[in-house]
C-alpha cells in the first residue's frame, strides 16, 4: 500500500521579591506582531476564556504592564488551598477566567469559580467520587462544561453552579452510555474501554470532548455534543472499522482495541470550519508483533469537519509505533510567511522532539517532509521509514553521554526509532522526553513557539510472555529544559538545559510586556525574558506546577494565575497539593513553604533493609525479610534486597545463589564504586564501603535488574 504523509479526505528556591517598593517603570514601546493572526481565533485580555487562552491555542496574553522592568515588583495577589490543603491528589488543570471570575476543577472533582480579584470562592460543584485526570473546562452559552472521572460530561450554570445538564458519554463495555456506544456512521462496535481526558473546547455551539485509553486497549475517539443539550453531533474513530479509510493499516482485527486516543484538547480554525485533533500511539503501545502496517489514525494529527466529523485530511508522525511516542499535544494555529508567503500553518509534534509544520487547510508539510529508512526489526513489524521534517529538531534525538541522558550501562542503546523486542533498549527522546505534553506558546512579537522539554531515556523491552518494559531505568538521571523555536524555518532560536524536566504539563504563557511564564516540578513559577529565556523572577508555590500560567486584567490591573498541585510523573515523588495562586504587581502575599524537591533520578523506592549480603536474580520476600526462591532475570527489582542501608565500613556480600541457571554480576553505575566481575552460579563476591553516599548499581548481564547501597 502507497504510503503518503499527508492524505485528502473525502472533500479532496528563589522567593519573590514581595517586598520591593520600587515605583512602577513606565510600560514598554509598544511591538507590533510580526504577523497578524486570525481574529476568528479569539484573543485573550481582560479574559482568558480557554485553555491555552485562544481556538488556536496560542498561550499569549496582550497584557503589558508586566514587563521585564517591573517584575521584580511580582507578588501574590492573593492564594487559596482548593482542598483544603490536601496533597492526596496531583493537578493538572489550567484555568480560565471571564469577567473576573476563574473556573477551575480539581482531581478531587470540584469545579470552583473563584472572584479573581480576591481569591473567594463564589461556588464550588462536586461532579462526584471517582478521580481523574481533569485539564480544563470550557466557557460557552452561560455554561461551564465540565467531563468527570465517571465519564459523564457536564454543563453547570455560569452564575451558580448549578448543572444544567449531564451526558453519561462512555460506560464500562460495549454499548456504552447515551451516545449508544457505536459508530454512528456503520453501527460497529468494539473496544469501548477508555476514560475521557483533556481540557474540553467550546465553539459556536459544539464542545469538543477527548479520551485516554486503558490497559485493555481502547478503541480511540473523539466526541463532538451539542452545548446546549448534550446530545452528540458526531463521533470520529480514531481506529477505523471495517470499510472505512485506513482500516487496511491495521493486521487483522486489531483496530478494535488499538488505541489511538486524544487525551489532550484539540485547536479549532473557525474560518475553515476545521478541529484540529492529535491522536495517542497504538496498543499494545510497544508490541508491534500483532498489529503489522502503519496503524492509522495512531500518532496523527487529523483535520476534522468541525460539524461533521468527517475527516478533512491528516498526517501520521509516527508509522507502526513501538516506542509510546504518540506525540499527542495541543496544536497550535499561527499564520506565518514561509518563504515569503503567508500559510495558514499547524504546529504539531512533541516527544520526539522535532516540530512537523503543516499547511492547516490541505495538510502540506510547509518545510518539506523526507520518508528516511530506519532500524528494523521483523518480529516487531517495523516501518521501513519514517517522516522527517525539514529545519532542525529543538533537542537531540539521541542520548548523550554528558547530559542527564547518559544511558544507563549494558542496555542496548541507540536513537530515535530503534527497535526493541526482548532486550531492554534504551532511546532518546523515550516516552517521558522531548516535549510530551507540555503546553506550548506562540508569540507573535518574536514570531517564536517556546516549548519545554524533557531529557528522560527510556528502557524498552517487549511486554509478551512474561517481560517487563522497563519505561524508566532504575538510577537514571532526569532532566529538562525550554527552547525556543521559529516555525517560519522550523528551526531551534535556542535551547536552555534546566534541571528539571518541563515536559509534562508544564505550559508556558508569553505576554505583550516581553515576560514569559512556566512552572516546573519542584514548585518554582518563574518568570523569563522571552529574547532569551533568562530568568527574571521566581516565586515558590508550593507544589509542582504542571498547569498553564494565565494572565487576565480586573480595573485595568494585571494578574497571573496559576494552579500548582504537583503531577505524578515523571518524578514520582512531585509534591503535590491544591494552591491556587494570583499575583500583581505590588503583591504582598508570601511564597509558600518550600517543599522537599523531586529527586533528579529514577529512584528505588522499596523500603531500606538492614543486612550485608546481596543476593543476584532474585526478588525479596518483604513479609520474611528474605530472597525469594526462584531466579527472576527480567524484573527491575530483581536484587535481593533491592534496597540495602549500611553503615560506613560494612563489607556487603554479592551471591549469585548455587540453583540459579544464569549467570549474573552486580556493577555500581556513574559512581564506579564497585564490579563484582561474572559470577557463575555458586559464586560471590565482597566489597566493603568505606564512602558515604547512594550507590546504584545493575546486572550486566540483566541489566533492568536494579538494586541501591545507601552507606551512612
Amino acid at each position: 500500500m502507497e504510503r503518503r504523509n499527508f492524505l485528502l479526505g473525502a472533500a479532496a528556591t528563589l522567593t519573590a521579591s514581595a517586598a520591593v517598593t520600587e515605583p512602577a517603570q513606565a510600560e514598554p514601546a509598544r511591538a507590533e506582531p510580526l504577523e497578524r493572526q486570525p481574529a476568528a481565533l479569539g484573543v485573550t485580555g481582560k479574559d482568558f476564556p480557554k485553555v491555552c487562552g485562544n481556538l488556536g491555542n496560542h498561550n499569549y496574553s496582550p497584557l503589558r504592564r508586566i514587563t521585564p522592568r517591573t517584575v521584580r515588583r511580582l507578588g501574590g495577589a492573593w492564594h487559596v488551598n482548593l482542598e483544603g490543603g490536601s496533597t492526596s491528589a496531583a493537578q493538572q488543570s489550567t484555568c480560565v477566567v471571564q469577567n473576573g471570575v476563574l473556573y477551575v476543577q480539581t482531581t478531587q472533582q470540584n469545579v470552583f469559580a473563584v472572584d479573581g480579584r480576591t481569591g473567594a470562592i463564589k461556588w464550588k460543584t462536586n461532579l462526584g467520587t471517582k478521580q481523574t485526570n481533569m485539564r480544563g473546562v470550557a466557557l460557552g452559552e452561560g455554561l461551564v462544561f465540565s467531563t468527570s472521572g465517571a465519564n459523564i460530561v457536564y454543563a453547570l450554570k455560569q452564575d451558580t453552579g448549578e448543572i444544567a445538564w449531564q451526558r453519561q458519554l462512555i460506560t464500562d463495555g460495549e454499548g456504552g452510555g447515551d451516545t449508544g456506544g457505536c459508530d454512528p456512521q456503520n453501527g460497529q462496535c468494539g473496544g469501548l474501554t477508555g476514560t475521557l481526558a483533556g481540557a474540553v473546547v467550546y465553539w459556536d455551539g459544539l464542545i469538543y470532548v477527548g479520551m485516554q485509553g486503558s490497559t485493555g486497549g481502547a478503541r480511540g475517539r473523539a466526541y463532538a455534543l451539542k452545548a446546549a443539550t448534550g446530545e452528540v453531533a458526531w463521533t470520529f474513530w480514531s481506529c477505523p472499522g471495517e470499510g472505512q479509510f485506513g482500516n487496511d493499516t491495521w493486521e487483522g482485527e486489531s483496530w478494535k482495541t488499538g488505541g489511538a486516543v486524544p487525551w489532550i484538547h484539540p485547536a479549532v480554525d473557525p474560518d475553515l470550519g476545521l478541529v484540529y485533533w492529535t491522536f495517542g500511539g497504538s496498543y499494545p503501545r510497544l508490541d508491534g508483533s500483532t498489529r503489522g502496517g502503519d496503524n492509522l489514525f495512531a500518532n496523527s494529527i487529523v483535520a476534522i469537519d468541525a460539524k461533521t466529523g468527517r475527516r478533512r485530511w491528516h498526517f501520521q508522525s509516527v508509522h507502526h509505533d513501538i516506542w509510546d511516542l504518540d506525540n499527542v499535544m495541543a496544536p497550535v494555529l499561527i499564520d506565518i510567511k514561509v518563504k515569503g508567503r503567508l500559510r495558514k500553518a499547524v504546529v504539531y509534534g512533541s516527544k520526539v522532539g522535532m516540530f512537523y509544520i503543516l499547511d492547516r487547510e490541505s495538510g502540506e508539510p510547509l518545510h518539506g517532509m523526507e520518508e528516511r529508512p530506519v532500524p528494523q526489526h521483523p518480529k516487531q513489524k517495523t516501518a521501513a521509514t519514517q517522516p522527517f521534517p525539514g529545519g532542525k529538531p529543538f533537542i537531540t534525538q539521541a542520548p548523550e553521554f554528558g547530559k542527564a541522558t547518559r544511558p544507563v550501562p549494558f542496555y542496548a542503546w541507540g536513537g530515535l526509532y530503534t527497535p526493541h523486542w526482548d532486550r531492554a533498549t534504551i532511546i532518546f527522546p523515550g516516552a517521558g522526553g522531548g516535549a510530551d505534553w507540555a503546553h506550548l506558546s506562540y508569540n507573535p512579537h518574536t514570531g517564536w513557539i517556546y516549548v519545554g522539554y524533557g531529557l528522560i531515556n527510556s528502557g524498552f523491552s517487549n511486554s509478551r510472555d512474561g517481560r517487563v518494559n522497563t519505561s524508566r531505568p532504575l538510577g537514571e538521571y532526569f532532566a529538562g529544559g525550554i527552547a525556543a523555536v521559529d516555525p517560519r524555518t522550523n528551526t531551534p532560536v535556542w535551547t536552555l538545559d534546566r534541571e528539571w524536566s518541563l515536559a509534562h504539563g508544564n505550559g508556558i504563557l508569553t505576554t505583550a510586556g516581553r515576560v514569559m511564564f512556566q512552572g516546573g516540578p519542584d514548585g518554582v513559577l518563574h518568570a523569563m525574558d522571552d529574547t532569551d529565556g533568562s530568568i527574571l523572577w521566581s516565586f515558590q508555590c508550593g507544589a509542582g506546577v504542571h498547569t498553564s500560567p494565565i494572565s487576565y486584567e480586573i480595573d485595568g490591573e494585571q494578574y497571573v494565575a496559576v494552579l500548582a498541585g504537583g503531577n505524578g510523573l515523571p518524578y514520582p515523588d512531585i509534591p503535590r497539593g491544591d494552591h491556587l495562586w494570583a499575583f500583581k504587581l505590588g503583591g504582598k502575599v508570601p511564597p509558600a513553604a518550600t517543599p522537599a524537591p523531586p529527586k533528579r533520578r529514577n529512584d528505588i523506592r522499596a523500603a531500606a533493609v538492614t543486612g550485608t549480603t546481596v543476593t543476584l536474580g532474585r526478588v525479596w520476600d518483604a513479609a520474611n525479610q528474605r530472597p525469594g526462591s526462584t531466579e527472576n532475570t527480567v524484573a527491575q527489582n530483581a536484587m535481593a534486597p533491592q534496597h540495602l542501608r549500611v553503615p560506613k565500613g560494612t563489607t556487603v556480600t554479592f551471591v549469585n545463589p548455587a540453583d540459579n541457571a544464569f549467570a549474573h554480576a552486580a556493577v555500581s553505575f556513574f559512581e564506579y564504586e564497585f564490579d563484582t566481575g561474572v559470577l557463575m552460579p555458586g559464586q560471590s563476591f565482597t566489597h566493603t564501603f568505606d564512602t558515604p553516599g547512594e550507590f546504584f548499581y545493575n546486572d550486566a548481564i540483566f541489566p533492568q535488574n536494579t538494586g541501591k547501597i545507601v552507606v551512612y
